[in-house]
């Protein structure tokens, strides 16, 4: 059991990561990181819609006749994304401005039905639940990375506007790092997403292929030091 939730999870933070691996979702991933505070609003709520949508499709699969599985699982995930986005209106109304129809459109990722689709709907609750959140927490990782790359670049600052999802004393967290006469527009503008994406997406498989290189080597430098201690 405890080696399936660490498959999961190395699974939804690194090996399948939805956005570095699965190519996602990307449609918000690109649209609303151009700073932290987005990024890290719209990440919770990916992963707020994945851990429900998970367990409920995992606890109604007995019940759901295969030819409609699709549209049952899409209503599912739709509930929980109404639920969300009247709680960012209610509690959050400046992020849900500036997040916009990027909440509702949380219905059309492919992250999530793909999860409920090839996970949820074949395990227990709890496994499906532990997935989504992996995933999420995999999906916000890169959002949130994304989107201090694109702020720090673009503007010189971090946690920008965290007020609006943290409360006014979060005001206090904004940090000026570099001082620009003018912003960097192309940080900020979705060419830079782009651009930003990419170096992730290299950055990740330039660290897979220097694991891959040190596990083949493990094998040939442990038989060089048994022959050395053998002959000593």
């Amino acid at each position: 059991m405890s080696s399936e939730f660490h498959t999961l999870s190395k699974d939804g933070l690194w090996e399948n990561n939805p956005a570095l691996v699965q190519l996602l979702g990307l449609c918000p991933l690109l649209a609303v990181s151009g700073t932290i505070t987005n990024a890290l609003g719209l990440g919770i709520a990916t992963l707020l819609v994945l851990v429900g949508s998970n367990i409920t499709v995992s606890l109604v699969r007995n019940f759901v006749p295969n030819e409609i599985r699709i549209p049952v699982f899409v209503i599912v995930i739709a509930t929980f994304v109404t639920l969300v986005e009247l709680t960012m209106n209610a509690f959050t109304y400046g992020l849900y401005m500036a997040l916009g129809i990027f909440i509702p459109l949380i219905v059309t990722n492919c992250a999530i039905i793909g999860r409920a689709e090839a996970y949820a709907s074949k395990n227990n609750w709890y496994k499906a639940g532990f997935d989504g959140l992996m995933m999420g927490l995999g999906f916000a990782a890169v959002l949130v990375a994304l989107g201090a790359m694109r702020e720090l670049i673009g503007q010189g600052t971090l946690f920008d506007g965290a007020e609006l999802l943290l409360g006014e004393w979060a005001s206090s967290l904004r940090v000026q790092l570099i001082e620009f006469d003018y912003p960097l527009l192309i940080a900020i503008l979705p060419p830079g997403a782009f651009i930003g994406l990419g170096f992730l997406i290299a950055g990740k498989n330039w660290l897979d292929a220097r694991k891959r290189e040190k596990l083949a080597k493990a094998p040939v430098e442990k038989a060089q030091r048994a022959r050395v201690t053998h002959v000593s």
